[in-house]
């Protein structure tokens, strides 16, 4: 599986993440063509060639007219929505915009549909999140880690006044991520580059075992002390049997609701971040019959999925338990059928693939297409899988 490991010794921001995708081999100019289908006006894209100190990389420029007023979440949302972009990159992008709004709306008090993007809503930012997801999934890469991040000090200059660097929306969106400050007395990891990159990375580590296919810089707009960029490799990790991630597995058990909830709550958790929903049958105390929902959710994750059972349940407490997860490798691969294309999941083992498993929504759409009982379309994609290995 092709994997990105982020060298953020001078910080990250969303322009350095495409700049840096640029410089690994990203062409600038599909690239722009996809962003065409987001339908904005009053931009111009490009990119050049900057040295920092001594080192060559790539400099992604946004030149658009500036616009005095403010984007809501459902003004980026309507805008992703509406273009004939891929669904998997509208719906990454939108994820990453709601976690920026929720730590807007956190930090300030606010309403969520109420938060004022400011710049943060600008056609730059949109270009960014929407670009560097673009990028990811151009160069094939399915798997990404990160260092640590460098933020900076002193104090930023924003729309609310002077604020401590990192801004406090750079800080909540980097919860449960390790970072450190080198120095620099700037702004060097962005809100963008921020949720972009905690929405990416599964780990945040020193550089693992790794085979380079590729590197590449994406340049920052200062001078400083340091080179100011954003590396980036691209290659193979040198696997082991199996990965390795810690995970919160949140519970509560419950004899007093509705049970018709369940379906609305499953859908609420799964926005907000669940891994995986689970409720089990259960016998409480004076043999109640009662039902137990389980959650596992990425630890950054956990207090907004804990916000929505609270809400959403009749529960006054759960459960937290921090927990070790081990797992094989798998790949989604997209399989040509007689019926119509069906992703499947290809589960691996010491670089074997051991289970295949197309996935269901697919079988399912084309069995109402074709009114082929789903089971022959599902065994098609299981067969086509044979002859694919």
């Amino acid at each position: 599986m092709k994997t990105a490991y982020f060298d953020c010794f001078a910080g990250i921001s969303g322009d350095m993440i495409i700049g840096a995708l640029l410089d690994c081999g990203l062409n600038f100019n599909d690239l722009d063509n996809e962003l065409k289908k987001l339908n904005l006006s009053s931009y111009k894209l490009g990119y050049e060639n900057v040295l920092k100190c001594g080192i060559s990389g790539k400099k992604f420029n946004v030149s658009a007219e500036i616009s005095s007023s403010s984007r809501y979440l459902s003004d980026i949302e309507n805008i992703i929505n509406k273009s004939e972009l891929e669904n998997d990159i509208k719906i990454k992008s939108i994820q990453i915009f709601r976690k920026i709004a929720e730590s807007e709306s956190r930090i300030h008090g606010i309403e969520l549909d109420k938060v004022h993007f400011h710049e943060i809503g600008a056609i730059d930012s949109i270009i960014d999140i929407v670009g560097s997801m673009i990028g990811i999934k151009m160069l094939g890469i399915t798997r990404v880690f990160s260092s640590k991040i460098n933020v900076g000090n002193g104090f930023i200059n924003t729309m609310h006044g002077k604020m401590p660097n990192p801004a406090p929306a750079t800080a909540e969106l980097l919860k449960n991520i390790p970072i450190y400050c080198s120095g620099i007395p700037y702004e060097i990891t962005t809100p963008t580059g921020a949720a972009i990159i905690s929405h990416l990375a599964e780990k945040y580590c020193d550089l693992p075992e790794f085979i380079i296919s590729a590197s590449g810089y994406g340049a920052g707009t200062r001078d400083l002390e340091i080179p100011n960029l954003l590396r980036l490799y691209i290659g193979d990790l040198t696997e082991p049997d199996y990965d390795e991630d810690k995970v919160n597995v949140i519970e509560t058990n419950i004899d007093d609701m509705n049970p018709e909830f369940y379906e609305y709550i499953y859908a609420r958790l799964f926005d907000s971040g669940a891994l995986d929903v689970y409720t089990i049958p259960i016998m409480m105390k004076k043999m109640r019959p009662a039902i137990m929902l389980g959650v596992i959710c990425n630890v950054i994750d956990t207090d907004q999925i804990s916000d929505v059972i609270f809400s959403e349940t009749t529960t006054s407490g759960i459960r937290i338990s921090n927990v070790i997860r081990k797992k094989i490798f798998r790949e989604i691969k997209s399989i040509k059928t007689a019926y119509g294309d069906v992703r499947v999941k290809f589960h691996m083992l010491k670089n074997k693939i051991i289970t295949t498993s197309p996935e269901y929504i697919d079988c399912c759409n084309l069995a109402k297409k074709t009114g082929v009982p789903i089971k022959i379309i599902y065994d098609e994609a299981k067969n086509a899988c044979c002859e694919k290995k």
